[in-house]
């Protein structure tokens, strides 16, 4: 490793230890099935994989999150309970090193989301504020439970809210799905069995064929996105290109996707939008409204927040809130320091036998670094 340990360590460590978590260390080989998965393209594409001798594909820790999540659900450990970490992760950037330190809490089993969710952003926030004194910070907030509520209320199919939830948080993926659902393209040319195959919505079989057109061109079916998860979006693309929605239905979710507010009136402008769009977002609000409360209640003030109802996370495994935390200079393109969100369904995917509500943060500190390096 080449990386130096940062010198904020043990500032970070102390204040972990002040927030009643446990401290862990996960290995920093591991499965690459999961990350593969779960982790989202924009990660998956940065992965380092290699392969054991028995022919396992595993890859150096690009996160920890799923490393955290696996430990806990192997170690059988009771909840609620949360975990902290500071260690190096992998990946390739396009600016600065392949390896780099990350610090962060995860935070397990809470059923109180909204307690759980604002507890987590005000430790991302205390974090920052004990690293970086004096330097003002922008927070955004978005959230994925709003955004799949407009969806179902919007009457879309289940393919439709499947790809928009999955384009959610990368503004290219979100942008070339409405258009595409403004004006659906026509279909493409698939091979006969192929073709058979989805036009039947045969995933097993569509998987198996893909499996084996990859194994005999000599490819490995864990270099990329798994056959099974080509199968289904090429199902999915086929049933997508039959929906058109109608210019009324576009422009409310167009609508919603504009709505840019201080957090401290963002509930109201939610509900604004949701009876001018005939749309019933009842549940989902409440729990919105629920959070925004417990949030002032940690002592963030709401009109410093900003929630971006078109903001995500690049990270398929996201299924609430969504944050991150950046320098506040007058510049929205600023890098984030933090990012973090709910992951309700990711220990059961995991293998978790029950469902573990949990929630999280990670903290860029290569970044922070170079801000304190900068300051007078």
């Amino acid at each position: 490793m080449t990386s130096r340990y940062p010198a904020i360590a043990a500032d970070i460590t102390n204040l972990f230890a002040t927030r009643n978590t446990h401290a862990v260390e996960v290995a920093i080989l591991q499965p690459a099935d999961p990350f593969l998965d779960m982790a989202g393209e924009d990660l998956r594409r940065r992965i380092f994989l290699t392969e054991s001798e028995t022919g396992q594909t595993l890859c150096l820790r690009p996160e920890f999150t799923i490393p955290v999540c696996l430990d806990h659900i192997h170690s059988q450990a009771g909840t609620p309970r949360r975990y902290s970490y500071l260690g190096e992760v992998f990946r390739q950037r396009r600016e600065g090193g392949n390896e780099f330190f990350q610090a962060g809490i995860e935070d397990l089993g809470d059923r109180d989301t909204a307690e759980a969710d604002a507890r987590s952003l005000a430790d991302a926030h205390a974090l920052l504020a004990l690293v970086l004194p004096g330097q003002a910070l922008a927070i955004t907030l978005g959230d994925q439970t709003i955004f799949e509520a407009v969806l179902a209320s919007l009457g879309l199919p289940r393919g439709w809210r499947m790809r928009l939830a999955r384009a959610f948080g990368s503004a290219p993926m979100l942008e070339a799905a409405l258009a595409d659902l403004a004006n659906p393209p026509r279909n493409s040319q698939l091979s006969g069995a192929v073709a058979a195959l989805v036009l039947d919505g045969d995933l097993d079989g569509l998987s198996a064929h893909i499996a084996g057109g990859m194994e005999e061109a000599g490819l490995s079916a864990s270099a990329g996105r798994p056959p099974s998860d080509i199968a289904r979006r090429l199902i999915e693309k086929a049933e997508l290109r039959s929906v058109r929605l109608s210019n009324e239905a576009f422009a409310a979710l167009k609508g919603f996707l504009a709505i840019d507010v201080p957090l401290a009136g963002a509930a109201e402008a939610l509900a604004s939008f949701a009876s001018g769009a005939g749309l019933s977002l009842d549940t989902a609000l409440e729990k919105f409204a629920a959070r925004a409360k417990a949030i002032e209640a940690h002592g963030l003030l709401a009109g410093k927040i900003r929630y971006d109802a078109a903001f995500g996370r690049p990270l398929d495994y996201y299924t609430g809130l969504v944050f991150e935390i950046a320098a506040d200079n007058g510049d929205r393109g600023d890098r984030p320091l933090v990012g973090g969100g709910r992951y309700d369904r990711l220990l059961t995917l995991l293998g978790a036998k029950t469902p573990i509500p949990g929630v999280g943060f990670s903290v860029w500190l290569d970044r922070i670094e170079a801000l304190r390096e900068m300051a007078p």
